[in-house]
């Protein structure tokens, strides 16, 4: 049994962890998929066939466990666009490792613009491409005929050399003026309805038609990449499973071994006449039972779970071993429902434009006569010149730009009226558009709350010197706010929060700018990265943030094929409760600054610098799954809680998230909480900002 089980443990755990790129759910499909294999044994009437059946209840369960992804994030956002999950996609996480040339970076990217269908597709063609599959299980797998397999492998492969072609168009310097037009409001999600827009350019476009050529055969590409190795851990689970535990051995009625009457079924052609498989968790392992029908239940003796068992570092990664680490539990939330609204009462009392919702564009501004829109007070605005948006839901149904610039001596000021309440509802703008971009400088918008874009909410074009305080921005289908583009510098995003967005919460990307802050902020429930620094290449200053309950990182403080290296400044921001890392590289190979920064229960690392040069003092790590630190040679860390003996969660003055993720303070700022506080100097600050 043990043979028939974990001699196939690494071709199933390719097939998932390729589709799903290493997401934390990795090892709970692969468990789930060996023990539903052993439960349903009984139903195997050729043993032969053994191989192609283990390999289709993979494929299976992988297919509903993205469609069960996406159920959730449909019941979240009522009308969303065909966005791919950014946590399940295939090379979304694993560029670094498909670095050895230029076009296996561009494999790894184009990945991401397949569609689930396809992934998964890729997935098992992969593994027949190194070998470790026949057509015919691949076409077991997908249920299908080994010719029709044929033709969809084809396909797959049509789709992934038009990715191709995007990617390497997108990529290309300087690019295409009519491409630079086309993805002018993209925010960088490789949903379809933008594959098909692009794919349609890069066919048609004669300047861009030159990007097909040259490819190399991806055949070629994946077969010098290496399988993935599964970890030490989930393989004792799985063989713990199939022993029954080291104290309490798994028995069929009668006192025979679940291994001996496997054997006995096998040798015998009798695997038809086993049935049911009772099983019982415990401590986190499955323990299976495998019995005939003539026989009666018996009781089941669970065995404590194994000691885990410590998987090596990557030869890049050095982790520590101080005193305090150890698995963490299940993050938990917070019980207080956080403010979703600006703070009341901080909004200007005066102002030389009014809108308000029942007001009108044929009006002339004023308090009396206000405008209906903001895109009309945006159209007529003047250096110096305050605009007030009065209480009560905005439902505009085109895209809001924003163009005139003010001066260093004359600020432009967008901001709420007094204490009422201004929400602009974005949920009627085309869901090819972002709701309101913002090309100007010298703004300061304060005050509003921005929810339900069918895109990107507010995304600032090349901006400069501009304030964006006490916003709520939420329920969006791509990111929250966002800085993009060279040119972006000077701005300050101050006392925000930015949660239930699809994409990265708050996002600096996609550019250079000197003097960018970020402080006082909050990025929570997004469906990507909390806060996210891709592919800018310029240093941030990010400064008492906190970031939790997001699909992905933390905090990404790099990302980009290849990553730029940007030396940000990281200081006093909390991460935790994050289905990825607390604090990532993403292949920025800077010296990042991270200075009491804590990180607590995140599903991964606490803090990945794999890459980094980084310089990491007075942080605290503590209860993250897969561990506190993961570092490059090159990082130098000093009085971090895993280098001390003593740390525990204990240490901490409060496990109780419930202030933190609550009201803000009556100023705006974030609400001082002990929650993770250590009163010791080390690890951030949660006294509010």
């Amino acid at each position: 049994m043990d043979q028939l089980i974990t001699g196939h443990l690494s071709l199933i755990y390719n097939i998932i962890g390729r589709t799903l790129d290493g997401h934390p759910d990795v090892d709970d499909l692969v468990q789930d998929t060996m023990l539903q294999a052993i439960r349903g044994l009984g139903s195997l009437r050729d043993p032969d066939r053994f191989r192609s059946w283990l390999i289709a209840i993979a494929y299976r369960r992988v297919q509903m466990h993205l469609r069960s992804r996406k159920m959730t994030l449909s019941r979240r956002h009522p009308e969303p666009v065909d966005v791919p999950d950014p946590v399940g996609d295939f090379a979304e996480r694993t560029t670094a490792e498909l670095v050895v040339t230029k076009q296996r970076r561009q494999l790894a990217e184009a990945g991401r613009w397949l569609d689930d269908a396809d992934r998964r597709l890729l997935a098992l063609w992969w593994q027949e491409a190194s070998g470790d599959l026949t057509r015919t299980e691949l076409a077991a797998a997908l249920g299908v005929k080994p010719n029709h397999a044929a033709v969809r492998v084809q396909r797959m492969k049509a789709q992934l050399d038009l990715s191709r072609s995007v990617v390497r168009a997108l990529r290309a310097k300087p690019i295409c003026p009519e491409l630079g037009e086309v993805v002018r409001f993209w925010d960088g999600t490789t949903d379809s309805v933008w594959r098909k827009r692009l794919a349609r350019h890069v066919r048609d476009c004669p300047k861009c038609r030159v990007h097909q050529r040259g490819l190399i055969a991806p055949e070629q590409l994946l077969l010098g990449l290496a399988a993935l190795p599964v970890p030490a851990a989930l393989l004792a689970g799985i063989q713990s499973a199939l022993h029954g535990g080291a104290t309490a051995p798994a028995a069929i009625a009668g006192g025979t071994s679940l291994i001996a009457h496997v054997q006995s079924l096998v040798q015998h052609k009798s695997l038809a006449a086993a049935t049911a498989v009772t099983v019982a968790a415990g401590g986190g392992f499955a323990y299976a039972v495998l019995h005939t029908p003539a026989q009666p239940e018996t009781p089941i003796a669970v065995a404590p779970p194994p000691a885990p068992v410590p998987t090596s570092a990557p030869a890049a990664i050095q982790p520590s071993t101080g005193a305090g680490r150890k698995p963490s539990a299940t993050p938990t939330a917070g019980t207080a429902t956080p403010t979703s609204r600006a703070v009341a009462g901080l909004g200007v009392s005066t102002a030389d434009i009014y809108v308000a919702p029942n007001g009108s564009d044929d009006g002339d501004g004023s308090r009396q006569r206000p405008f209906a829109s903001l895109a009309k007070a945006a159209a007529v605005v003047k250096p110096g010149q305050t605009i007030a948006l009065r209480g009560g839901t905005y439902r505009p149904t085109s895209p809001i730009t924003i163009t005139t610039s003010g001066t260093a001596s004359q600020r432009v000021v967008l901001s709420g009226f007094g204490a009422e309440r201004a929400v602009i509802d974005a949920s009627a703008i085309p869901a090819d558009k972002w709701a309101i971009t913002h090309e100007s400088s010298y703004w300061t918008v304060r005050d509003l709350e921005i929810a339900g874009a069918r895109n990107a909410a507010y995304t600032c074009v090349a901006c400069t010197n501009n304030v964006f305080q006490r916003l709520s921005v939420h329920g969006a289908n791509g990111s929250g706010l966002m800085l993009r583009n060279p040119g972006t510098a000077g701005n300050q995003v101050l006392d925000s929060d930015f949660y239930d967005n699809r994409g990265s919460g708050l996002a600096v990307q996609f550019g250079t700018g000197d003097g960018n802050l970020l402080r006082g902020n909050r990025a929570f429930r997004n469906g990507g990265d909390g806060v996210n620094l891709g592919d800018f290449g310029s240093p941030v200053s990010v400064q008492y943030n906190w970031s939790y309950g997001n699909g992905a990182n933390g905090f990404a403080v790099g990302g980009g094929s290849p990553a730029p290296g940007a030396a940000h400044r990281v200081r006093h921001n909390a991460s935790w409760g994050n289905n990825g890392h607390g604090f990532v590289d993403e292949g920025n190979a800077a010296a990042i600054e991270l200075g009491n920064n804590t990180a607590f229960r995140n599903v991964n690392l606490g803090f990945a610098m794999t890459t980094a040069a980084a310089v990491l003092r007075n942080n605290v790590a503590l209860g993250n799954q897969q561990g506190e630190e993961g570092l490059s040679r090159t990082a130098q860390a000093s009085n971090n809680s895993w280098q001390e003996n003593g740390w525990s969660e204990s240490t901490l003055r409060s496990t109780d998230a419930s202030v933190a993720e609550g009201a803000r303070a009556a100023d705006g700022g974030l609400p001082g909480t002990s929650y993770l506080a250590t009163g010791n100097g080390v690890g951030a600050s949660m006294s509010g900002s």
